[in-house]
């Protein structure tokens, strides 16, 4: 598959990194601690970051969580760790802003929901408050328009139109066409407020991916704005992986989107860190970006009785996880690597040749070794319990990405 040419926008400094133009798609992530709580927020965006998100973002809602933003910066700093971090702001991000001067300099961007930042005459005041705040800082915008808290004014005005007129939009059509309204003209009076174009990203989030895809099509004809992907809300597990990769994958081959996050609901207790896995997957098995090394592994059939080869894969991935943030500070493209744990004889040798590194499992029946295959040659054979058999595969892996890639 050929890609679609890149959306062409204006590029967004945000912090160290760049969001649009010809620089290539960030990933971000949000954490789920309560911002007041410095220390555990400040785990969570350094968990966040080494996972591979390049943008955090945090709530900030109540002036105990503006009071923090500062001290967690520092912490975030002071683990060696530069990622922008983003306050979310919903209804008084004006007032925070304001009270709290240190909360408006140490966050990297400002996050803007244009629906609830204020109502009637209000609406206009405290959004422009904001935007002066940021342009007084230098910091960049999200103006982000949510389907679940769209301006009602709005809707209810294109729903009457819609009814005058005899148009015959479905509701959801127009709820999408009060999005894109409400993005574009906070995006102009953001302009008349003071702020550069280079300082403003914006994004259009609703749930149904085929009404994302819709939304986002129709945004990238009318704005050269850096455009931030994802649903508003994906879900939990399977369905969050599927419908994100439904909707942003179409977008993304179509070359709109600048920076995504997977919005998954975590179980209780659960992982924050995989809605960035899922992110960066989305986009490396795109072809746009390498994040991670990336593991080809056997689906298994009723030649693989045997569960060593799921064991392993699944050893291998976390193991390649755990190593990534050590990895990436000290090899050059060490990200490309491509790896293959093989269940049987069928396809193992042929995959693992195709991988820079490679191991074939024996099958049912099969005879009991374990080929490795090096840049698609056959290296060496392995044997011995699972246990022993994922010491010597992360040897040898760990050999591999000494010997063949720059150190830095």
């Amino acid at each position: 598959m050929v890609l679609a040419p890149r959306h062409k926008t204006v590029q967004v400094p945000v912090g160290r990194f760049k969001v649009g133009g010809d620089a290539p798609v960030v990933v971000q992530s949000m954490t789920n601690t309560d911002t007041a709580d410095a220390v555990g927020t400040a785990k969570q965006i350094i968990e966040l970051a080494n996972a591979g998100s390049e943008l955090v973002r945090i709530t900030v809602n109540v002036p105990e969580a503006a009071k923090q933003v500062a001290e967690i910066k520092k912490r975030v700093n002071d683990a060696g760790i530069d990622v922008p971090i983003i306050g979310d702001f919903h209804y008084n991000g004006h007032k925070l802003l304001t009270d709290y001067p240190d909360c408006a300099v140490a966050l990297g961007k400002y996050r803007i929901n244009p629906g609830n930042v204020g109502r009637g005459k209000a609406r206009d005041v405290q959004f422009s408050t904001i935007c002066k705040i940021a342009k007084d800082n230098n910091k960049p915008v999200r103006i982000g328009v949510n389907a679940g808290s769209l301006n009602q004014e709005l809707v209810l005005e294109k729903m009457q139109e819609n009814t005058d007129k005899d148009l015959g939009k479905d509701p959801d059509e127009i709820i999408n066409d009060c999005m894109v309204i409400s993005a574009l003209q906070s995006t102009e009076l953001a302009l008349e407020c003071g702020l550069r174009k280079d300082q403003i990203i914006i994004s259009c989030k609703i749930s149904k991916p085929v009404h994302l895809i819709a939304l986002y099509r129709e945004l990238a004809k009318k704005t050269d704005q850096p455009l931030h992907l994802g649903l508003t809300e994906a879900g939990m597990g399977l369905k969050g992986h599927v419908w994100s990769s439904a909707a942003m994958g179409i977008l993304l081959a179509d070359g709109i989107g600048d920076t995504i996050r997977v919005s998954l609901t975590p179980t209780p207790g659960g992982d924050r860190c995989q809605e960035v896995y899922a992110a960066c997957e989305l986009i490396q098995s795109l072809g746009i970006r390498s994040f991670a090394p990336s593991v080809t592994a056997c689906p298994g059939c009723g030649r693989t009785t045997s569960t060593t080869f799921q064991e392993l894969a699944e050893q291998v991935q976390g193991y390649l996880r755990d190593q990534m943030p050590t990895w990436k500070k000290k090899y050059e493209g060490v990200e490309t690597m491509t790896l293959a744990v093989m269940g049987c004889v069928v396809n193992g040798p042929g995959e693992s040749k195709a991988a820079n590194i490679g191991i074939s499992l024996p099958g049912t029946g099969e005879e009991p070794h374990c080929p490795v295959y090096i840049d698609g040659k056959n290296f060496t054979t392995l044997h011995g319990t699972p246990a022993d058999l994922a010491i010597q595969f992360r040897k040898l892996v760990d050999d591999y990405v000494d010997t063949k890639y720059e150190k830095k």
